[in-house]
């Protein structure tokens, strides 16, 4: 399924804004757009909203062989899923070209700047080593994904905790969490990605571009950095050609903005690390506000119990008496019936001898024509009217 295509007069409006310096969100030229770090309950599980954009990265471990030309080096892993759920764009089981450029950039990002100690996965030297795998889930794309993955993905890696081993000759032994600690990785430094949409061949520049800016946009630079403004990778996409004025100014934007996310993933780490040792609420448990996912759960509210029947019997002695009830209601109209009553007719017993003595003396002359209509009145009681011809 595809997504709905931008209408004319959209385009039009997006560039129009775009180039009066204005954002559908209110946003300036060079902001980014709010960013939440959560951590799920296990060690690498990380939740990262960028504005609209939510993004899930889950990092795991396993015992495998190395590589014959690294024999003392572990394996990195990334995969990222672009699921359906994010977008009606993506379709499942198939790998899209926008997932592939996703996969490339992530790798050259996290795997080709040595940001990861990958001797230090080692076990035993050409038998076994530790393969990491990190894989990043797209629950709701609003734009710039490759921002939230690698936000994503380094702040998983941070969190994550492999198990402790031992080695007793070829023997390997794997401990739990319970009998030992598990080890973090061992991290130089936090890469993350910076993109720049442009716009009009180069002419406006844009920071964290949404959705809809990414459709309209021309080209596209990443800048990967880490807080020591050491550039470890770069890529431009669109087919634009840039100035070297321009990719400089990028680089000191990004050079800013890696700055203050890192900071924010330290806090967050630092947060979520003091709210384990306390004991206290901690990643999905924590960023989960109540009465939203479990509506239905709600307080219990204190009902006495005690004197029901002493309160139940006060009640009906202080209530009305119940007005009596009329066993045969009384018709006072001639030629109206009730059906299913004792008196049919409705009449008074009094009366009805006189009505009788009346319909014997006009019944030559008194013809009746037809039923001309039968109405449920209320309480149930089936009217019959009468039209009589004298």
């Amino acid at each position: 399924m595809k997504d709905t295509p931008l209408s004319n007069c959209e385009r039009d409006f997006l560039l129009k804004a775009i180039e009066e310096k204005k954002r559908l969100d209110g946003r300036q030229t060079y902001d980014y757009r709010k960013i939440k770090i959560s951590f799920g309950t296990d060690y690498g599980c990380c939740f990262v909203d960028l504005g609209q954009t939510r993004v899930m990265a889950q990092v795991s471990c396993e015992l495998v062989a190395p590589k014959e030309n690294r024999p003392n080096e572990g394996i990195m892993f990334f995969n990222i899923e672009l699921s359906p759920m994010a977008s009606p764009g993506f379709e499942q089981g198939r790998q899209s070209e926008l997932s592939v450029k996703l996969n490339r950039q992530l790798e050259r990002c996290l795997r080709n700047s040595k940001c990861i100690d990958t001797e230090s996965l080692c076990v035993v030297s050409g038998e076994k080593v530790w393969q990491i795998r990190v894989d990043v889930h797209t629950l709701n794309n609003d734009g710039n994904l490759m921002d939230a993955a690698s936000i994503a993905a380094i702040t998983a890696l941070c969190h994550f905790r492999r198990p402790d081993v031992s080695t007793q000759g070829q023997e390997v032994t794997v401990y739990s969490p319970e009998e030992r600690d598990p080890i973090p990785l061992s991290i130089y430094h936090m890469p993350i990605s910076v993109s720049f949409a442009f716009f009009q061949q180069g002419t406006y520049l844009l920071v964290d571009p949404c959705e809809r800016e990414e459709r309209v946009m021309d080209g596209l630079l990443v800048i990967a950095m880490n807080k020591h403004r050491e550039i470890c990778s770069i890529q431009s996409s669109g087919g634009i050609m840039l100035l070297k004025e321009q990719v400089m100014r990028c680089s000191k934007i990004a050079g800013v903005k890696v700055s203050e996310i890192t900071e924010l993933i330290s806090e967050a780490l630092l947060n979520d690390r003091k709210a384990r040792k306390a004991g206290g609420k901690c990643g999905f448990a924590e960023s989960m506000p109540q009465d939203r996912i479990t509506a239905l759960k709600k307080d219990e509210t204190p009902v006495e119990m005690t004197d029901v029947t002493e309160t139940a019997n006060g009640i009906i002695q202080k209530g009305e008496a119940a007005p009596q009830t009329v066993p045969s209601p009384v018709v006072p109209v001639p030629g109206v019936g009730q059906v299913g009553l004792q008196n049919s007719w409705g009449l008074e017993e009094d009366d009805e001898d006189d009505y009788e003595e009346e319909k014997n003396d006009n019944s030559g002359d008194e013809q009746v024509e037809e039923v001309t209509k039968m109405d449920v009145g209320k309480g149930g009681l089936l009217f019959i009217y009468l039209d009589s011809l004298m």
